[in-house]
């Protein structure tokens, strides 16, 4: 299965040694399996980002990220991809991935400034990607029952990386959807409490503070896509919380005048005088990616793929709305701010 395989596959052992390497990884570096062999990964390969190339030494955490340059030794250098995943039970063992970033471009569309039209790939390929990573995952159940030990570890592995690998791209079809789902009056305070019963049922988590105000009238947007926003923003913050001596989250809705969107697909301007402010006390989002989180693959989580804030941004212009981050670093406190239009009254809705 490793040889099929069109990307770079390499098994490193503790300290980075060289244990394997597939056909593509061998064509991509430029040397046999045999000259690799016992090698130091920095020896054949090494990212100009310092700092990543660090972080990749940290074999207990999966890493992916994109567009990044690096050296090869005889090649020069060129952009790539990479990912790399601990192997399970056993330490020290990681999985790297590797594929050069120019060979996947064509499937996409240049990505605008504003992140949106996020890679067309996915949307075009999703099915005949999805139909091998059926296949690969069935190999990996069949060869699990046949094995044991470290191999039956591997088996796992596999099929997890499956699981993990579709599931990034149902999101990434989400995110370069072009249909929007219908928006229609939506009472605010029943879908902040219907998204936080589902984070409660799921498991433990601090008690969610409720700051509303009940004056405020029906929002314009999607039910069940402010539910998914919302499940995400709490997600996040009580992930954010979670080291704290007295975590809090506290989610807050005002009525705030004077705030306006300017909504290119109708060519007006849209007020947005609703707004919802998640909060929480954790240590804040790494000043390094703060001005990104809601570009793709951008993360600071040692497990994230970067996806969540992109899909909650797009989420959020389907209605016409729009989402912001801000650190009180004096206060301790995160806050996510997001803001939507009023629903307009039945009247005008059958003026319209």
């Amino acid at each position: 299965m490793l040889a099929s395989l069109p990307q770079a596959v390499i098994l490193l052992a503790p300290g980075q040694k060289i244990s394997l390497a597939n056909p593509a990884a061998e064509q991509f570096l430029g040397q046999s399996q045999r000259r690799l062999l016992g090698r130091s990964l920095h020896e054949v390969f090494m990212l100009d980002d310092a700092r990543l190339m660090e972080r990749l030494a940290e074999s207990d955490a999966p890493i992916t990220a994109r567009h990044v340059d690096a050296q090869v030794p005889g090649q020069g250098g060129r952009r790539v991809d990479i990912s790399t995943s601990p192997v399970v039970d056993s330490a020290g063992w990681q999985v790297l991935t590797l594929s050069d970033s120019a060979a996947v471009e064509p499937l996409g569309q240049a990505m605008p400034a504003d992140g949106q039209g996020v890679l067309r790939g996915p949307e075009i390929l999703a099915h005949e990607i999805k139909n091998p990573l059926a296949g690969i995952r069935g190999a990996a159940q069949l060869l699990a029952r046949k094995v044991t030990g470290k191999d039956q570890a591997l088996t796992h592995l596999i099929a997890d990386e499956v699981d993990r690998i579709a599931k990034l791209i149902d999101q990434m079809q989400t995110l370069s959807r072009r249909t929007t789902e219908p928006v229609e009056p939506c009472n605010l305070h029943e879908t902040i409490r219907r998204a936080s019963s589902i984070l409660q049922a799921a498991g433990t988590a601090p008690r969610i503070e409720e700051e509303f105000d009940p004056s405020l009238p029906p929002v314009l947007g999607s039910a069940h896509g402010l539910v998914q926003v919302l499940i995400n923003l709490l997600s996040n913050a009580r992930e954010a919380v979670a080291d704290q001596a007295r975590p809090r989250i506290i989610v807050r809705t005002r009525f705030v005048s004077g705030l306006q969107l300017h909504a290119t697909d109708r060519g007006k301007a849209v007020r947005l005088p609703i707004e919802v402010r998640v909060s929480d006390n954790g240590v804040g989002i790494d000043t390094s990616v703060r001005d990104h989180i809601f570009e793709p693959f951008v993360t600071s989580k040692k497990s994230g793929q970067g996806l969540g804030l992109a899909l909650v941004r797009k989420l959020v212009r389907d209605m016409n709305g729009r989402i912001t981050h801000d650190r009180d670093d004096v206060g301790g406190w995160t806050h996510f701010r997001l803001h939507l239009p009023v629903a307009p009254s039945p009247a005008l809705r059958m003026k319209d």
